[in-house]
């Protein structure tokens, strides 16, 4: 099994980064340009028994992934599963932690690829380092929508 944690201080309450998240296209604003993905559907927000279903594109080929929501605990952390895709198993948690006014957004994905040891001695390292491109983007795209919801609120208030 592979470990994969990315962590980052969201300049934003928690609620506000929560919120976000919950957006029904959030899944299209979260994902990088450079990676071809086309969402299905996304049902039940954040919630537990929420289903997210998109297409990976290994060159010419797609892949369907499933993904549920197993916990959820509202402005603290969600899981999600991988029910059928790519991996061989995927666990993802997202946590949601205050700090000073700010959010610790932290994802960690434990996950095993096929071919058992040799899949994940050739390929392991590749997948991490996608992931880390993934999560990078998807932080900073957070980041910058938290900032906008924060400008948009002010001038509301005018």
């Amino acid at each position: 099994m592979l470990h994969f944690h990315y962590s980052s201080t969201i300049n934003a309450p928690v609620a506000t980064v929560w919120e976000f998240h919950e957006r029904s296209d959030i899944l299209q604003i979260l994902t990088p340009p450079w990676q071809p993905v086309r969402v299905v559907r996304r049902q039940g927000g954040l919630g537990v028994g929420a289903v997210s279903e998109f297409w990976l594109w290994l060159g010419p080929i797609p892949i369907p992934w499933i993904a549920r929501h197993t916990a959820c605990e509202p402005y603290r952390f969600f899981i999600d599963i991988q029910e059928k895709g790519p991996m061989v198993s995927w666990v993802h948690r997202h946590d949601f932690v205050e700090k000073n006014g700010n959010t610790d957004l932290t994802d960690s994905i434990n996950y095993e690829l096929p071919g058992g040891f040799w899949g994940e001695a050739l390929l392991g390292w590749l997948v991490n380092i996608q992931l880390q491109a993934m999560f990078r983007y998807r932080h900073e795209v957070t980041q910058r929508e938290c900032d906008r919801a924060a400008r948009n609120h002010e001038i509301s208030n005018l």
